[in-house]
């Protein structure tokens, strides 16, 4: 069975929709591309996919070791290549105001977003470079 139901709007447009929730999601050329840049390119939801996945697998680990993740934040940074046109680096940094003081939980965490499925699934020529500012 699918889990995402997809089409083509024109002008360089998609639309998906995650079919058990029925969110959609569009994305749009990059202006640099062709597009308009009005919605996440499909290499933006590359990129911010790593960092959802990060703190998600984060997000489980600190469930079960009762450490709240509450003001864990995150910017992710795209670089491409141009030759050819590709991802070649994502750039997370996290930023966390009030830290869990425990530095074995801590190191449990960071291993976690290491790992996540989306960071084993890239392709190993894109160049992860995660920042723990914490």
């Amino acid at each position: 069975m699918p889990t995402i139901k997809s089409s083509y709007l024109g002008n360089l447009r998609t639309e998906m929709e995650h079919l058990q929730s029925t969110t959609k999601v569009l994305t749009d050329a990059p202006v640099d591309n062709n597009g308009k840049g009005e919605a996440f390119s499909p290499t933006d939801l590359v990129a911010a996919a790593l960092g959802s996945c990060m703190v998600t697998i984060m997000g489980i680990v600190a469930e079960r070791e009762s450490a709240p993740l509450d003001s864990l934040s995150w910017e992710v940074t795209k670089v491409m290549s141009a030759n050819p046109r590709k991802i070649a680096e994502i750039i997370v940094d996290f930023s966390w105001e009030s830290p869990v003081q425990d530095e074995k939980i801590l190191q449990k965490l960071k291993n976690a977003a290491k790992t996540c499925p989306v960071a084993l699934s890239l392709d190993p020529t894109i160049k992860q470079t995660i920042n723990f500012n914490f």
